[in-house]
């Protein structure tokens, strides 16, 4: 499968601990945030700077996070000011503290135009109870009766709630940009798929790369389809990021990526990536014979029992590579009396 390329390594197999550092790169510090998920951590990077520091991405909003900050930024920050906040993509995980790094540090913020708009946007939208698109979404995807009347019921996850309130005001990059972070010259290549516009930094001084979500070693990124944009098909948008990016990898990049642990063996890594997606679609093209929602595409799609906390990234991310099938022509779909859509291989009866 990759050609004989060189397996994935992993210079650094130990995280830094809570409030610690690793440095992985001269003037690169690794450290990590805890998440209250299955997926516990993400990794923001801090690349000394002249007067202070450039951090990449920040964590979730809360008290905890916020305190485990404050003994970074006396320790392995060693007091020394956050002149710069970059975020590779809008996601809370990432996105938690970007707000409080302007507001309280004085940080000026670097990000896509899209991954700002965004996060700005889904700061502002708190709801008490999903609203009537998300039900129909849900409904259409053909979610557990059970699971579809608790969550209706609930007050659903809101942005704000762990993301705290952006300003107004950013730095915009772009596709191709040069940005200088810590001394060295970066240059931003922006994927899609997992996220809108989501940045990668390419440096040009040392083989290094940080790439937030968008490339990560032993773990996918969701590819979801949501209530604001139905019709979506990331999956398209996640293989053509991948075979572009994937020109650029060498075998001596070392990828600091937003979770898990940072990498060697790119090449490798980014023909996994998009061959795990083309499995995928191929399985859901064998189930696809008899007529299925796209809850009950989970067995062929994830090949593992999906639990309740992981059920609505699932949904969404099947009815991703159902659209895709879809604009490709490879399936058609019907409605079914209660909404859903029911989806089946083209040309079967």
């Amino acid at each position: 499968m990759d050609g004989g390329q060189a397996p994935l390594g992993y210079p650094h197999p130990v995280p830094p601990a809570e409030a610690e550092a690793i440095e992985v790169a001269d003037g690169i510090l690794w450290l990590r945030l805890p998440l209250p998920m299955r997926l516990d951590h993400v990794n923001v990077y801090a690349l000394r700077e002249a007067d202070g520091w450039t951090v990449i991405d920040t964590g979730f909003a809360t008290r905890r996070a916020r305190a485990i900050w404050a003994k970074i930024l006396e320790g392995p920050l060693e007091g020394r000011p956050v002149k710069r906040v970059v975020m590779t993509h809008h996601h809370p995980d990432h996105v938690g503290l970007v707000g409080w790094f302007q507001r309280d540090h004085g940080a000026d913020l670097l990000s896509t135009r899209t991954a700002w708009l965004f996060a700005r946007m889904l700061t502002l939208d708190v709801q008490d109870r999903p609203a009537p698109e998300t039900l129909a979404h849900w409904r259409a995807g053909g979610m557990d009766p059970a699971l579809y009347e608790k969550r209706a019921a609930e007050r659903p996850f809101n942005f704000a709630d762990v993301v705290a309130p952006m300003p107004l005001g950013f730095t915009r990059i772009a596709q191709g940009d040069v940005v200088t972070m810590g001394d060295r010259d970066w240059e931003v290549h922006t994927g899609n798929g997992h996220a809108p516009e989501h940045a990668t930094f390419w440096c040009r001084d040392a083989a290094l790369v940080i790439a937030g979500d968008q490339i990560l070693p032993s773990i996918s990124p969701n590819l979801g389809v949501y209530a604001t944009e139905p019709e979506a098909d990331p999956v398209a948008d996640w293989l053509e990021s991948c075979t572009r990016l994937a020109r650029l990898a060498r075998e001596g990049h070392l990828v600091l990526p937003g979770h898990k642990l940072p990498f060697t063996g790119l090449p490798t890594r980014m023909g996994q990536l998009i061959d795990n997606h083309h499995g995928a679609l191929e399985r859901l093209r064998h189930a696809l014979a008899a007529p299925r929602t796209a809850a009950e595409c989970f067995p062929p799609l994830f090949k593992r029992e999906i639990g309740e906390g992981e059920y609505g990234l699932a949904l969404v991310e099947a009815i991703g590579h159902l659209n895709h099938l879809h604009r490709q022509g490879e399936v058609t779909r019907r409605r079914r009396a209660d909404g859903a859509w029911l989806w089946q291989r083209a040309g079967v009866e």
